[in-house]
């Protein structure tokens, strides 16, 4: 609740700072940035407007279908959002604390909880977009595949998958998980690993129906988000021309492309931590928490350029359970990493609800 208070009070703030020129938009407008206006669309008019030119087949079902709901109850579209965002990231925090500590000990849980909620980027887990959504279902379900429950936990990862295509990854993860766990196992139980990859192939039918296309969703990120396949060291080179300023972005202003730059600067940070991360992982024979990262972590360094690393980073429920344990551990860690994380939160959220690009 204070975290969702200090985001609140940097809403409220920062516009009357950053506004630039004209009015200060009123309290609700602030939230509709970047990809909001995307899911609101489909909430309001589906996949398939002929007068919307964005290929929003890239986003899935879930939250866009919350988001309908609100409309037809009468609420607006940005409130349900924000809602859905403030409950699943209740739900999401306290799965995480509890994860934490059965993996790590007592006190890890609310360390890690904490971190993850003031993380650089964590002003998604407030704005109405999927983050909250896909971990309230996501946390709780490796949660419950941890305790052996393989039935909720696969149903928890089908919500997970109607949410992100990175319930993909948690799907796959959750397979290794399985195959991998010390726990006793009744093999029938992997039966229920069918179950999170339902909602990916019913959304792929429903496009395969309305386009002729399989992939469709891909396609669209392809097309929208240069998402295409590329070799990795190629994805490297882009992102770095864009991070050091020697790809100029075409009708924006110095400012903008500042903006950029430094977002893209964040990019090739948070691809550092995703290496590393997958590395420590392995190391420790961590093998589904290192398929859930790595895979993510593949596919971004697979892309034209690494885009919204910063914001997958807030899925890697791994990293924050393990800087969680280090902070029980070592007391300068935690305190370190808040001097130095609070800071860039406030920046982050400064930027997003101000409309400057935020990864």
């Amino acid at each position: 609740m204070l975290t969702r208070l200090g985001v609140l009070l940097v809403a409220l703030t920062a516009p009357w700072v950053f506004h630039g020129e004209g009015k200060v938009p009123p309290f609700l407008e602030r939230w509709k940035q970047w990809d909001f206006w995307h899911f609101d669309h489909i909430a309001r008019n589906g996949y398939f407007d002929p007068n919307w030119e964005d290929p929003v087949e890239a986003f899935f079902p879930g939250l866009p279908m919350l988001m309908r709901l609100g409309h037809l109850l009468g609420v607006p579209s940005v409130v349900a959002g924000l809602a859905v965002s403030f409950l699943a990231g209740g739900v999401a925090a306290v799965a995480l604390a509890r994860l934490a500590d059965l993996e790590w000990g007592e006190g890890a849980g609310r360390r890690a909880a904490l971190m993850w909620m003031v993380a650089p980027p964590a002003i998604f887990l407030a704005a109405p977009y999927t983050e909250s959504l896909f971990l309230g279902f996501a946390i709780p379900a490796w949660l419950a595949a941890r305790r052996g429950h393989w039935g909720v936990a696969t149903v928890l990862a089908a919500g997970a998958s109607s949410v992100r295509v990175s319930g993909l990854f948690l799907a796959l993860a959750l397979v290794v998980e399985f195959l991998t766990s010390p726990k006793r196992r009744e093999w029938i139980n992997g039966l229920w690993l069918i179950v999170p990859f339902v909602p990916l192939l019913a959304y792929m039918t429903y496009l395969r129906i309305r386009t002729g296309d399989w992939l469709r969703w891909y396609h669209a990120q392809e097309e929208g988000w240069y998402r295409g396949f590329t070799a990795p060291h190629e994805a490297f080179l882009h992102t770095w021309s864009a991070a050091t300023g020697r790809l100029k972005f075409a009708n924006v202003t110095d400012a903008m492309q500042a903006n950029f730059e430094w977002m893209f600067r964040a990019e090739l940070v948070a691809m550092v931590v995703g290496l590393v991360v997958t590395a420590v992982l392995l190391a420790l024979r961590r093998w589904s928490e290192a398929t859930w990262i790595g895979v993510q972590v593949a596919a971004f360094a697979s892309s034209y350029w690494f885009f919204s690393v910063p914001r997958a980073t807030l899925l890697w429920f791994p990293l924050w359970i393990g800087l969680g344990a280090l902070a029980v551990r070592w007391v300068w860690v935690w305190r370190a990493y808040l001097m130095l994380a609070v800071p860039l939160f406030g920046v982050w959220a400064a930027a997003y609800v101000t409309g400057r690009w935020s990864g």
